[in-house]
């Protein structure tokens, strides 16, 4: 795909970013909220850095927390 398909792409499909954003947004600030809780520098600084679509806040938060906080609980 050229960089002109890939502009008239987004063009012609502009609700699909914004379907994406509304999807993304309020994953991405709860997973940043839960890193700087935790005080996890690193994570906090990767999940804002990184764009994907959710899927890297969702699993930070369904299992990265969970897991880290049962090795708490086991101690």
């Amino acid at each position: 795909m050229t960089e002109a398909e890939t502009f008239n792409f987004l063009i012609n499909n502009w609700w699909l970013l914004v379907a994406i954003s509304i999807w993304t947004i309020p994953w991405k600030g709860w997973a940043l909220w839960k890193a700087s809780k935790r005080n996890e520098p690193w994570w906090f600084v990767i999940l804002l850095v990184l764009n994907t679509a959710a899927i890297l806040e969702i699993i930070y938060i369904f299992f990265i927390t969970k897991r880290k906080k049962q090795l708490h609980l086991d101690l």
